[in-house]
């Protein structure tokens, strides 16, 4: 599925629209640069999850936990050096307590998804937009 926005609002749009596919321990892996719309994206994504509290960026803090009709935990891979540094802080158990997980920088930690992780990538269009790509697993289909 491609999406093309044009403003903040619109990919939270997107956001909001991915988490109604969304289950209890769904894993979604964002990819894009620095400034491609990755936070906006899973603040419309919390929005749909029930999310009421302001989402912001873990980038100093790697993880941020919102509680909501479905929690969402809300990493930012960025400063990590290593897949094992997200395994310290606890990555399993975080996949294991039933929320949305939710990956900016995904590049960084290719190797910890599950197969069924959804991934969306945001790339910058010749206009000043962002054309959002999400791949489902055939599971959400």
């Amino acid at each position: 599925m491609t999406i093309y926005s044009h403003s903040e609002n619109e990919t939270m749009e997107a956001g909001r629209r991915l988490a109604e596919k969304l289950r209890p321990g769904s894993v979604v892996a964002l990819y894009g640069g620095l400034g491609a719309g990755k936070t906006a994206f899973v603040r419309g994504l919390a929005e749909g999850l029930g999310v009421r509290a302001r989402v912001s960026s873990p980038t100093f803090t790697i993880v941020n936990e919102y509680p909501g009709r479905v929690p969402l935990f809300h990493f930012d891979t960025y400063r990590l050096s290593s897949e094992d540094e997200l395994y310290d802080i606890g990555w399993d158990e975080y996949l294991e307590r039933g929320g949305v997980v939710a990956v900016e920088w995904s590049e960084n930690v290719p190797g910890v998804f599950p197969e069924d992780t959804v991934r969306v990538a945001i790339s910058p269009t010749e206009d000043g937009g962002r054309r959002i790509d999400i791949h489902l697993p055939e599971a959400f289909e």
